[in-house]
């Protein structure tokens, strides 16, 4: 951990000198972004070991701004020599670049002078070894299942990555996190009575991350259970998302509250700021300070203070999501979520999202369904944002008299998001396992397109 911290700090020093440079080159303002990572990951597909991956990166940007000009340059070089080409290419550039009225570094009120301890960052390191064995036991273990007759292999992975950031106005901060994974996806059935299904898990410490046997099995168990599906005649039934394709509401919601869609007035949410856009007694969350959070960041892409923010209270939307320049697109102050690569300036971005349980169980929530579909797997974008106009491929179990009957695939659903949310339930099964969270969800009146 000492030894992260030195490197963040001569990190914190390069970058505070490259804006000192820029200054010193013509530039009235400046700021600087380092995006350093590693990442070591293997695979094994049928028994047999693939791949090994080992991969080292190092990116830096200058933005530089010369009255409302901004120029944004990039380099993975931090020699004396690409340092220099770096700030004259950066400061020419912006000499050149039309005029944007809401550019600028961040209000100084805004700037986060203080932050809680996340607990991103575990210094254990494993070895290829290691990783091999996580592999082999999770496919291993979904090959051992009756029914599974083929794979598409199992990965193991581990990566560190450090954020530092410095600005002309004196912000200077880094941070550091780090990832272990183990993933599986087997086959079941033969010819063309074959399904695929996986299971993954991703956590920022070792000791949390799931039994790999676990996952390898519960892979293949999942594959066997979609064999046999049927047909089903299309109509409006009512609709339940499985976790792990009902986060994927909540990233429709966060590009839709997205400062820079809003502005552009290209969300189908763009004049809903304030009214209910959700069912009556949803809560939905973004928390960048969760500790050991995927999504969590102690501060945002422009040295903003982030915190904790109800985005729909009540079922009602309560704010933008908005970095400086969006901000001031909509007279309005950032958020605190900003985020940026090395190549290109801020934009607004979520943290950890999740929408807070419901009170009753995914089987009460079900209980009342004549004839209805479980969804597990979702296929296709075939989401208008402007419009909010919903259609996805679609797989997973019809329900018959509140229980998983038969699996169904080769279906679409179709609605539209703002009916959508207004008429969802959730169910009290909340699990804080990816960057954005929700529990099972019950979807009245959603059409299904079946044979």
């Amino acid at each position: 951990m000492t030894q992260s911290r030195d490197a963040e700090a001569r990190t914190l020093s390069f970058l505070s000198d490259l804006v000192a440079r820029a200054l010193k080159a013509g530039a009235d303002t400046a700021d600087a972004i380092a995006a350093e990572s590693i990442s070591l990951g293997v695979s094994q597909r049928l028994g047999e070991r693939e791949d090994l991956e080992r991969a080292e990166s190092v990116d830096l940007g200058l933005r530089v701004m010369l009255g409302k000009r901004q120029a944004m340059v990039s380099s993975t070089d931090r020699s004396e020599a690409a340092v220099d080409e770096l700030v004259t290419r950066a400061v020419a550039m912006a000499k050149i670049a039309p005029e944007d009225p809401h550019i600028g570094l961040a209000d100084p009120d805004l700037i986060a002078t203080s932050w809680p301890d996340l607990d991103l960052m575990d210094p254990y390191e494993p070895n290829p070894e290691e990783l091999y064995a996580r592999s082999a036991a999770a496919e291993d273990a979904a090959r051992a299942v009756p029914g599974v007759t083929n794979s598409e292999g199992a990965d193991a992975s581990w990566g560190r990555s450090t954020v530092a950031l410095a600005t002309s106005d004196g912000f200077a901060a880094a941070y550091s996190g780090t990832s272990h994974s183990v993933s599986a996806s087997v086959i079941a059935g033969d010819g063309t009575d074959m399904e695929r299904d996986y299971d993954y898990s991703s956590v920022r410490f070792l000791k949390d991350l799931e039994d790999p046997a676990t996952i390898g099995r519960q892979a293949g168990e999942r594959a066997v259970k979609r064999l046999n599906p049927r047909k089903v005649k299309s109509g409006a039934v009512p609709v339940v998302f499985d976790p792990r394709v009902s986060n994927g509401l909540l990233g429709h919601l966060a590009s839709a509250i997205n400062g820079a869609a809003v502005a552009r007035g290209t969300s189908f949410l763009r004049d809903k700021l304030g009214e209910k856009v959700f069912a009556d007694g949803i809560v939905i969350v973004d928390d960048p300070h969760i500790k050991a959070g995927l999504a969590s960041r102690p501060f945002d892409g422009e040295g903003v203070a982030n915190r904790r923010m109800n985005l729909v209270e009540d079922g009602r939307l309560t704010t933008w999501l908005l970095d400086t320049a969006t901000g001031h697109q909509l007279d309005m102050k950032s958020t605190g979520h900003a985020s940026r690569g090395a190549s290109s300036p801020p934009s607004p971005s979520r943290s950890n999202l999740f929408m807070e349980p419901g009170a009753q169980s995914p089987e009460a929530l079900m209980a009342d369904i004549a004839s209805g579909l479980y969804v597990t797997e979702l296929i296709g974008f075939g989401v208008n944002g402007v419009t909010g106009d919903y259609s996805r491929g679609a797989a997973g179990y019809w329900i018959e008299n509140g229980e998983i009957a038969f699996p169904v695939s080769e279906l679409t659903i179709a609605g539209n998001l703002k009916d959508m949310f207004l008429n969802v339930t959730p169910a009290n099964d909340l699990e804080l396992r990816y960057g954005a969270n929700a529990p099972t969800i019950l979807l009245e009146g959603l059409t299904v397109a079946g044979a």
